[in-house]
This record gives C-alpha cells, structure tokens and sequence, in this order.
C-alpha cells in the first residue's frame, strides 16, 4: 500500500488485501475537510448507481468525524 506521507507507512494491511503498489488516501477527523469529503465519496457512489451499505457507513463515518472535531478541534491538513 503507498501512502503518500512516509510517517502513514506504519499503518498496515494485515490481511494483505491492498496491493503493495496500490495508492490509499487516509482521511483523519482531525482534518476540517474530511466529513464533506467522506459525504462527497457516498453520494458520488449513490451517482454512480450504488446501494451498498458503505454508503450508510460512510454518512455516519462523516457525522463521528464532526462529532470528534467539536471535542477535539480540527485544521486544514498538511503533507
């Protein structure tokens, strides 16, 4: 799995499911951005025609993230 920052190279797939040259993007609550962006994802996936509970555990996902903000502050992120 390549992370595009080096000190994510930590964060592992242990079943081995990511192909090692596989791009992920990691989106942190901590990042103000990521709850729009998580709700962006799950619509463009209803656009494109999905039904898949992802798109529910993603809505949720968003709500947690905003949630933990409030509590725990947020900023724009960085690389």
């Amino acid at each position: 799995m390549k992370h595009a920052r080096e000190d994510y190279n930590r964060i592992q797939d242990p079943a081995g499911m990511i192909g090692e040259d596989e791009p992920v993007f990691l989106l942190r609550a901590k990042d103000k951005t990521a709850p729009t962006i998580v709700r962006r994802w799950a619509l463009e996936q209803i656009n494109q025609g999905s039904n898949d509970p992802c798109i529910d555990v993603a809505m949720r996902h968003a709500m947690e993230m905003e949630a933990w903000q409030k509590v725990n502050g947020c900023k724009l992120a960085d690389l």
